[in-house]
């Protein structure tokens, strides 16, 4: 062989990598796509009653599985109620590349938060059959069950579905059991669906922004540097009730008022950190709670999230700390129970945040990296393989609301990166 034939090769060869690492989506269909599955639920107020395992999540079911069939992928239900599609790659023995949302809404929701990563996942494998490339991966697109209801159908993937959780009443009335027989899965037979660490070799999740970073810098993309672990904990305040006339305020032993301060306490010690930890007091109850009564006990839960569950824990006992002090300056005793754990951190994987990058620079994207603080489906899914997420802007930072909106062009931007991602990724992974 020529050393000309072999250089005109190479050239070639880098060529089509160009091409490919430009590849765009078909912007217009992958949107109509999207209004099309927003009909499905849609109420007289604007938001989407497609909530998990209701008539209209599966009417939109099926328009998502007609859609994957048409893009001649192997599509079936697993145990669960996840969609599967499948795609062959070229190359034996290469584990799958996957990628997917969900399309099941919160009551009332919105139009995008789960439809843009899923419709685009379709798009992708469109994309991909329109320039007729075959990648060496094989390639799975996943629409989960019931996401909004506790990331059902990732959990049940990777082996996290206890009979538990399938006894706890959803959205829509039925159980998640329930439920799960009426998309066509099969609850009885979950623990056969379990997928060990390395049976996928990546999963990549396209989302709206659930906070308004990146559509108050302008920035078009967000490298999602993990999502964030979340802590639970209940404090109890007691002191000693009695008559709210009568009594006189030196002689008080009222545990609101170092519920009241630990409140303030703890937005003043959450920020005294740096980073980009948040911290939430969303709950407080008074007991006996009339309006006549000092209150004898008082209740209130401090939430604290963050990609690092050590740091959580710091800042956890300088609150811890704080709310001693509050208890003996109002002569009061104070108990804290920390619940069960309500989330792990899961850290995106280095090199897919990295592949990311590159094809937002190739595409000329703006972009910056950021943590996830809601929960995702990729946050189960990061027990069994490498994760990477995506995510674009949502106006205002809205969501789970009629008012949630990203634009087509950030859509489409948003598919394009998740498109030139999984290519590089089909090059890069052994």
């Amino acid at each position: 062989m020529s050393k000309l034939f072999i250089a005109l090769l190479f050239i070639a060869s880098i060529s089509t990598s160009a091409a490919q690492s430009k590849l765009q989506v078909n912007a217009n269909r992958l949107n109509s796509s999207i209004q099309k599955l927003a009909t499905f639920g849609k109420n007289e107020a604007g938001g989407s009653d497609r909530i998990a395992f209701s008539e209209y999540d599966i009417e939109g079911r099926a328009y998502v599985m007609e859609l994957m069939e048409a893009a001649d992928m192997e599509v079936s239900v697993d145990f669960a109620g996840n969609i599967i599609g499948k795609r062959n790659g070229t190359e034996a023995g290469l584990k799958a590349i996957a990628f997917g949302s969900h399309i099941d809404e919160v009551p009332n929701g919105g139009d995008y938060d789960g439809p843009v990563g899923s419709m685009s996942a379709i798009e992708v494998i469109q994309t991909l059959n329109d320039q007729k490339i075959q990648t060496k991966h094989p390639l799975e697109v996943i629409i989960f069950s019931n996401e909004e209801g506790g990331v059902v159908g990732s959990r049940a993937i990777v082996g996290q579905l206890t009979e538990e959780a399938l006894k706890v009443k959803s959205s829509s009335g039925l159980t998640q059991y329930e439920g799960i027989l009426a998309l066509g899965g099969n609850p009885d037979r979950i623990s056969e669906m379990e997928r060990a660490p390395g049976d996928i070799a990546a999963f990549l999740e396209l989302h709206i922004e659930q906070g308004g970073n990146l559509d108050r810098e302008g920035l078009d993309i967000g490298v999602v540097e993990g999502i964030v672990a979340i802590e639970w904990w209940e404090f109890t305040f007691k002191g000693f009730a009695n008559h709210a006339g009568t009594t006189p305020m030196n002689m008080r032993k009222d545990p609101m008022i170092p519920a009241a301060k630990l409140i303030l306490a703890v937005n003043e010690i959450v920020k005294s950190f740096e980073g980009a930890q948040v911290a939430t007091v969303g709950k407080i109850e008074a007991f006996p709670g009339a309006g006549n009564v000092i209150p004898g006990e008082v209740k209130l839960n401090v939430e604290i999230r963050d990609l690092s569950s050590e740091k959580i824990w710091e800042i956890y006992e300088v609150i811890a700390m704080k709310a001693k002090e509050l208890a003996a300056e109002s002569g009061t005793e104070v108990s804290v129970e920390h619940t069960e754990v309500a989330s792990k951190p899961a850290l995106a994987n280095p090199e897919i945040q990295a592949v990311i990058e590159n094809a937002s620079k190739e595409l000329g994207l703006s972009y910056k990296y950021l943590p996830s603080g809601a929960g995702h489906d990729a946050q189960e899914m990061a027990n069994i393989a490498p994760i990477g997420m995506i995510f674009i802007p949502s106006k205002n930072g809205i969501s789970h609301s009629p008012e949630e909106f990203s634009s087509p062009e950030a859509i489409a931007n948003g598919a394009n990166v998740l498109l030139n991602s999984l290519l590089m990724l089909d090059e890069k992974l052994q």
